[in-house]
């Protein structure tokens, strides 16, 4: 996508992911750091929410956390299967744009009826009945997005995670990276995208999206959904080499975010030759399938896949015809909680 092109900046969507590098370079990671201390002396934590606003921002700092062997006891669960949880001794940190998703609501209503102390909210406005419920409630900084897809608010809420768990840790080391990372992010998501692998995704029957289950392959999915309005599915780690491919069409296209080295010869094998579909690979090195090369940005590298995964949505988006800010079904507060309901 390109700043200065009209036929991309006349959407609320091109704009809002466009205003994510200003975001990332803003971002105050210091802003949570008693909430750090308290659940530091707590050592269980439980991430929920639904949708966008827990896929990407809980998966990837989980990720990054169990690489770094920090002995924080983390989980991510939405928030109506969490209600069936036992919760006591955990602190719980839920994440909703709107402040309003009814499955938040009850479970934490739920677990403040139960005296439960440790509740801890982010939401894109101040005020709102989820922080109303939470021991304490921090409010984002990127302002209100133009589009029903949730773009902007997903980066700030994983880079608000990933602070706080750096600073849970014992290990701040965000804040000086979030000019680079600005940089690269821009980078990924302005760089042209060639026409050749934008007409092969937006001509597919299915768009797959493959890769770790670190929240980036799954929430580009949902965003294909959103913002595309075509059939797509998440194909986790090495998923799309047991056994999908029987059903799997030479009309279908999977997006592999940093495919596995040692993988790459059987995806060739059984997708490329076997089934006749297209891979295109999202990764910072060359790899043996079309590849979109973005920057290499080392444990940050999630957000900068993001950036280039919305990248291709949008001009597969524009080459569908479709109003990227307004999808037919999809609402911005899904399932929205309702006083008296």
């Amino acid at each position: 996508m390109q700043r200065n092109n009209d036929k991309h900046t006349q959407f609320g969507l091109v704009r809002d992911m466009l205003a994510t590098t200003a975001v990332v370079e803003r971002f105050d990671a210091d802003q949570a750091l008693d909430t750090a201390e308290a659940i530091a002396s707590v050592g269980r934590l439980l991430m929920t929410g639904e949708g966008s606003s827990r896929i990407f921002p809980a998966k990837n700092a989980i990720a990054h956390a169990r690489r770094r062997g920090w002995k924080l006891e983390l989980h991510t669960e939405a928030a109506r299967q969490a209600q069936e949880y036992d919760l006591d001794g955990w602190a719980v940190f839920a994440l909703s744009n709107s402040g309003r998703t009814r499955e938040v609501i009850e479970l934490f209503t739920g677990l403040q009826e139960r005296g439960h102390e440790q509740l801890y909210s982010l939401t894109a406005f101040a005020n709102s009945k989820l922080e109303s419920l939470a021991t304490k409630g921090y409010v984002l900084a990127c302002g209100e997005e133009g589009a029903v897809a949730a773009t902007k608010s997903v980066i700030e809420q994983a880079l608000f995670y990933r602070a706080l768990l750096e600073a849970v840790a014992g290990e701040k080391q965000l804040a000086p990276r979030l000019g680079e990372l600005s940089r690269k992010f821009e980078q990924a998501l302005t760089m042209p995208i060639e026409a050749e692998l934008a007409d092969a995704v937006a001509g597919a029957s299915m768009i797959f999206w493959a890769g770790r289950n670190v929240g980036v392959a799954e929430e580009l999915t949902l965003k294909t959904n959103e913002i595309t309005r075509k059939t797509a599915d998440f194909l986790e780690g090495t998923y799309a080499l047991h056994g999908i491919e029987e059903v799997m069409t030479r009309d279908q296209v999977v997006i592999w975010i940093d495919p596995y080295e040692g993988s790459e010869e059987k995806i060739e094998e059984v997708l490329v030759k076997g089934v006749g579909l297209k891979v295109i690979a999202v990764a910072s090195r060359p790899t043996p399938f079309p590849t979109i090369r973005i920057p290499d940005a080392g444990d940050l590298s999630g957000y900068v896949q993001m950036a280039a995964g919305w990248n291709i949505l949008v001009e597969v988006g524009l080459r569908s015809g479709v109003n990227l800010d307004k999808p037919e079904r999809a609402r911005k507060v899904g399932n929205e909680f309702v006083a008296g309901t």
